[in-house]
């Protein structure tokens, strides 16, 4: 028999897993979907299966589900499933939690010692024929697009390994997957990977190089001509770990330290810039003005995750412009505040990813109180004009990251809708909603509406119907 889930904060509210998987024909609409809407919003984000062994629950570590809304005609069709990764497998045939949190080998069952403990809970990106659930300490799950059965570990015929990113980059213009990974030398370690995927889902090219430290570098970015790798002071320690302390801390005293290669060039190549303390999860975007490489991150003062003594505005995240000059003859870097309003998930028009952009969205929150990870409120940044626009959800509501998705492959950029799951707190459930990009304010044009929650989760992506 398995056990209760402990009452955490983050196995309480919508970060409580639900316990089952469904199928739902056709959700009820309010408002009306716009008829070209034709395709798939796939959603990932934890939800363990069973209580964790250790004292300590975080949300990051839980199993990974597949939230899946397929809309065609007006109508929407839901499914979600755990992905089946040897971890989830091996509890589901043990009926209990047996890994540690992070594979920490001293709350592991020695029946699994030594073995994966991936959850791919993280993204899923549609690439080259292939659905993939990513997280970033182990390699891509494969999923069946229509069905979410999971195919297994995608090695790309065996030259993958390792872990891959949970935020590879796709160039809009080479078709390119191109990706990274920390830890690439085992847990904790300072190795680095680099890795590129064509656009025909053939593996081109892995590098290897070592980072300053051993650090958690959720994301990373992708210009036409360079690579940058943030190496930011949340550090990871296998001591810390095996001690029972969290395997990450942050260490504010070793600096930020940003790693730039050019893309078609050798690890050889890269040049390290320095600057203060900070933290980033997400990248919007980057891009390059000439010999100018131009960045825009949801930057941290200090993270408010692994910090016992965050607090205050320095740990909420607000948009940030990292300006490098490759020909400046210094490894310092300008960074320059773009916005007030604390928020993550940031996202594009992903057709503009690497390129000169100028619509940017992102999930905020305004209501004090709420649990880091919780967003309630949806903004637009228009970075031609610097206009701000906003839609607030109704207190107790909860947002997800907005997906954009083009009214048509060939429109002005920003020209189409935005997508985002948003928890109902007085209904205790979940709508899918749609927003017209350009028009947020005036609130969603549809909700799909489901009759159970989709719990707080992190990423997601669209795939348009074949």
């Amino acid at each position: 028999m398995s056990q209760p889930f402990p009452p955490l904060p983050y196995l309480s509210g919508n970060f409580a897993p639900i316990l089952m998987e469904c199928d739902a024909h056709d959700l009820p609409v309010t408002g009306e979907l716009p008829r070209a809407l034709h395709g798939t919003l796939y959603r990932n984000g934890p939800n363990p299966q069973f209580a964790p062994r250790d004292p300590y629950y975080h949300w990051f570590i839980g199993d990974g589900m597949v939230h899946a809304f397929h809309i065609e005609d007006g109508c929407v069709r839901y499914r979600n499933r755990w992905v089946r990764t040897n971890k989830f497998n091996r509890e589901r045939a043990a009926g209990r939690a047996l890994f540690g949190s992070w594979g920490n080998p001293a709350t592991t069952d020695p029946s699994v010692a030594g073995e994966e403990s991936g959850v791919a809970n993280t993204n899923i990106v549609w690439h080259a024929g292939r659905l993939l659930a990513l997280e970033e300490a182990d390699l891509p799950v494969e999923l069946d697009a229509g069905d979410l059965a999971t195919r297994g570990d995608c090695t790309y015929g065996g030259k993958l390994s390792g872990p891959m990113t949970a935020h590879p980059k796709i160039d809009p213009v080479t078709g390119e997957l191109v990706f990274f990974a920390y830890s690439a030398d085992g847990p904790f370690t300072e190795g680095l990977r680099y890795g590129v995927v064509d656009g025909d889902g053939r593996l081109t090219r892995l590098a290897h190089f070592d980072a300053p430290f051993s650090s958690m570098i959720h994301d990373f970015m992708v210009t036409p001509r360079h690579v940058l790798f943030p190496v930011l002071p949340l550090t990871g320690s296998m001591a810390r770990a095996m001690r029972g302390e969290p395997a990450y801390a942050w260490e504010p005293q070793l600096g930020a330290h940003i790693g730039i290669m050019p893309r078609h060039g050798d690890t050889a190549q890269i040049r390290w810039f320095r600057g203060e303390a900070c933290y980033v999860f997400h990248v919007m975007n980057a891009w390059e003005e000439g010999n100018r490489i131009l960045a825009d991150v949801m930057q941290y003062d200090e993270p408010p995750v692994f910090n016992p003594n965050a607090g205050g505005p320095g740990s909420r995240a607000r948009l940030c412009r990292w300006t490098f000059d490759l020909d400046a003859g210094t490894d310092a870097f300008q960074s320059t505040w773009l916005d007030d309003m604390p928020g993550e998930f940031p996202r594009i028009d992903d057709r503009f990813a690497t390129l000169p952009y100028r619509h940017g969205y992102f999930a905020s929150r305004q209501h004090e109180g709420s649990l880091p990870g919780t967003y309630d409120t949806l903004v637009h940044l228009d970075a031609a004009t610097g206009q701000r626009t906003l839609h607030a959800l109704p207190e107790g509501d909860a947002i997800s990251e907005p997906v954009f998705v083009p009214r048509k492959p060939d429109s002005a950029e920003g020209d189409g809708w935005l997508l985002a799951t948003v928890f109902r707190g007085g209904e205790q459930r979940s709508d899918l909603v749609v927003y017209e990009a350009g028009d947020i304010s005036r609130g969603p044009v549809a909700a799909a509406q489901l009759s159970h929650r989709v719990p707080f989760g992190f990423h997601g992506n669209w795939r348009p119907a074949q």
